[in-house]
């Protein structure tokens, strides 16, 4: 019996590894005519305001995310190609390894697709990359993409 996924998810930070690992979730999607979910998720930066300033309104905030997110997932689907494939975009906010399991779980995913890198040295030395912390959070398979 041949596993046929039917809905997959990527996680994307815009590095060009994600970008491989969204094109590699692309063609499994084409080939399984499975949904695919383009996501993007948006860690809140702490003290991004500065050390003697005061937190930007939630609103400031919110929008500043936004228009980042937005901007990657806009680079993102004009480098993969997605002609043939049913797709969808989304934009998380929060920790990037739980909040891609929150998808993989709402969305009933069959497939989560992460690049092996994507963070910057600092962070995969703090803290590990995303794409461990996700192998053991996933509700489904995990496809790291190197």
């Amino acid at each position: 019996m041949a596993w046929n996924p039917k809905v997959v998810v990527v996680g994307i930070d815009g590095s060009e590894r994600s970008i491989h690992a969204a094109q590699t979730a692309a063609d499994l999607a084409r080939k399984n005519e499975s949904k695919l979910y383009i996501v993007t998720v948006v860690r809140p930066p702490e003290g991004w305001w500065g050390i003697v300033g005061s937190p930007p309104p939630a609103d400031v905030l919110t929008a500043s995310m936004s228009q980042a997110q937005q901007g990657i997932l806009d680079d993102t689907v004009a480098q993969i190609a997605l002609d043939g494939v049913e797709w969808e975009v989304a934009e998380e906010i929060g920790e990037p390894a739980t909040a891609l399991a929150d998808v993989c779980r709402d969305k009933e995913a069959d497939l989560l697709v992460v690049g092996r890198r994507g963070a910057g040295l600092v962070e995969r030395l703090v803290m590990g990359s995303v794409a461990d912390r996700v192998a053991h959070y996933a509700p489904c398979p995990v496809l790291i993409v190197p």
